[in-house]
């Protein structure tokens, strides 16, 4: 057995018992940085990989750069690596067991694959067009590759409650059959509409979480089997960015610093680790 196939298996049990709780990461070194926190697995945001790469988010960011970007995380830490590819950046479902195939190459032992589509104004796929790209990927990434099927319904937000919620149940049944192994329903806070979803969905459920969502353990008592921040890490480290330059720029101060990691200990996460690849360009 590969070490990509332990860390496979290893990030598959990681969706049984207690949820998987992952501090998305965008870099190689907010991988490392999540890692020493005492993260089990590591998940990326395409986010915040696109705007790390000079891109807008919504399967716009060239899929080339994006996939080097992932094997240079995966590459860089000792946990296994589940990347965010938005649609599978690619037009058919040829493109996306293509994109399945590269990213598995690149050291993934998982992959988020959503069904929005974003052309000026986001709306779902087709349930059949969606069923037919995860039936896709499911080929291409065997049983080893963890396939996280994202439903849009709530982010998205058209119509009622409850018809979001029956058209989540509806898609995400039909990925299930398609060959997804997990369900991720973002939007979502309120803990009754969180029962509801794990008790109509026959797979793992993965919750995005932020500040006003329930806690992790609130959330492994409602049965949610995974968790996850997703852009949220990105957009506070470049918040912080944005408020040291104004002080700067407006005050001469410098206060907004206090509490950065030190130099020292931000250069040491550069150095060592197993199956590392130079990271500096």
């Amino acid at each position: 057995m590969t070490i990509q196939d332990d860390r496979a298996l290893t990030f598959r049990s990681l969706h049984e018992g207690s949820p998987l709780v992952l501090a998305n990461a965008w870099d190689v070194a907010s991988a490392r940085v999540i890692e020493r926190a005492g993260a089990t697995a590591i998940a990326t945001t395409s986010a915040g990989v696109a705007w790390s790469l000079g891109a807008a988010d919504g399967s716009l960011v060239d899929r080339d750069r994006a996939i080097d970007l992932i094997a240079r995380i995966a590459a860089s830490v000792d946990l296994p690596v589940t990347a965010d590819v938005e649609d599978g950046y690619a037009d058919d479902p040829s493109g996306v067991a293509e994109t399945i195939e590269r990213v598995l190459v690149a050291g993934a032992a998982g992959v988020n694959i959503e069904d929005a589509v974003h052309d000026g104004v986001s709306h779902l796929r087709s349930i059949a067009d969606q069923a037919e790209r995860i039936r896709a990927a499911r080929t291409a990434g065997g049983s080893r590759c963890f396939i996280n099927a994202r439903v849009d319904t709530f982010l998205c937000g058209t119509g009622t409650l409850d018809s979001r919620m029956a058209e989540t149940f509806v898609r995400a049944d039909a990925y299930i059959r398609a060959g997804a192994d997990g369900i991720f329903v973002p939007g979502v806070a309120d803990p009754e509409a969180i029962a509801k979803l794990v008790a109509g969905i026959s797979a793992p459920l993965n919750i995005l979480v932020g500040p006003g969502s329930p806690s992790v353990a609130e959330l492994g008592e409602l049965g949610v089997a995974r968790v996850s921040l997703g852009s949220s890490i990105a957009q506070a480290a470049y918040a912080i960015a944005r408020r040291s330059a104004e002080e700067l720029f407006n005050r001469g101060t410098y206060a907004t610093l206090d509490g950065a990691l030190d130099y020292l200990e931000t250069n040491a996460l550069m150095r060592g680790g197993a199956g590392e690849r130079p990271v500096s360009d």
